[in-house]
């Protein structure tokens, strides 16, 4: 999606390296890979190790910045045979949000502790980088029609993004949980 928004065809244009074990960041930061799509604690290295430029920062680009990254999805048998279990899963999401937003010395040392990374600084710096305080302000609805829609004009999909919101989507949950933790 990234590549196309930029008018780039990614059939055509790019050679994918998705086998980890061909360790594609490495590649990158040998010059053996002209672009490479990095995730914390990846972005911190390849910048400690002068690797690259960053060309697109999602979380700070428009229009990429202006939705939600990333969405809590679950089955809707579960959903509908377990709401409390739900409700809970989208509490705590929500919650370890706002823990990294006001409290990002702890949430990395936590991070660090429970062995999701080795370097304190990484983490922290990727907490600092990234607007977890900001889920609030965010329409989950207007995210995924951003997205479904970017998907759509690719062929990745072939439902209009309506279609997917009507059929697909519940923000029961989400809305409970926004009232509660008076977001």
């Amino acid at each position: 999606m990234l590549v196309a928004y930029v008018g780039l065809d990614p059939s055509r244009d790019l050679t994918l390296v998705s086998d980890a074990a061909l360790k594609p960041m490495e590649l990158f930061a040998e010059g053996k890979l002209d672009a490479y799509l990095a995730f914390p604690p990846e972005v911190q290295e390849l910048h400690a190790r002068k690797a690259g430029h960053v060309i697109l920062r999602t979380a700070v680009d428009r229009p990429w910045s202006q939705y939600f990254c990333c969405m809590l999805g679950a089955n809707r048998e579960y959903a509908a045979r377990y709401p409390v279990a739900t409700k809970r899963v989208v509490r705590a999401f929500l919650k370890a949000a706002d823990l990294c937003a006001s409290a990002p010395e702890q949430a990395a040392r936590l991070i660090v502790d429970r062995g999701f990374t080795e370097r304190y600084d990484y983490a922290l710096q990727a907490l600092n980088e990234n607007p977890y305080g900001q889920w609030r302000e965010y329409d989950a609805e207007d995210s995924i029609r951003f997205y479904a829609l970017r998907m759509h004009e690719l062929g990745m999909i072939k439902s209009s993004p309506q279609k997917i919101i009507a059929n697909g989507t519940d923000w029961r949950f989400l809305n409970e949980v926004k009232r509660e933790l008076k977001a």
